[in-house]
């Protein structure tokens, strides 16, 4: 007996499409808010907090030598220079969403995308 592709096949296969997409979108919603500032932090101390506004390339020196370019352009921040031996740095992805991050562990770099507004910082208010 030859099966054949029915009627409630294509019904079946509509609802699967359907929920995928419905699961994807809210996944796309509900995935970070888009950040104002990248914080650039060495060895765990602030080294400046820039604005994705502005197109800007940021030199961070360690010890009077430059051992990371941070590059700022079309609202992202991606690393795009590192003198450490493993660049993984360099080949992560551009960040721009509140909370993405790109670190450099040899020198102890890290980039994160936070708010730019000021009550973003905190979670809850307690009276």
């Amino acid at each position: 007996m030859e099966k054949r592709f029915g009627k409630r096949d294509l019904i079946f296969l509509i609802v699967t499409a359907a929920v995928v997409l419905a699961v994807w979108g809210g996944f796309r919603l509900a995935g970070g808010s888009a950040g104002g500032q990248v914080e650039v932090t060495v060895d765990g101390e602030i080294y400046g907090i820039y604005s994705l506004n502005q197109e800007q390339e940021i030199p961070i020196e360690i010890d009077g030598e430059i051992q990371n370019v941070l590059q700022i352009r079309d609202h992202e921040a991606d690393m795009v220079d590192a003198d450490c031996p493993d660049r993984l740095c360099v080949d992560m992805k551009p960040i721009s969403a509140e909370g993405e991050t790109i670190v450099c562990l040899p020198h102890r770099v890290v980039a994160e995308v936070i708010s730019s507004d000021e009550e973003a910082e905190f979670d809850t208010i307690a009276n």
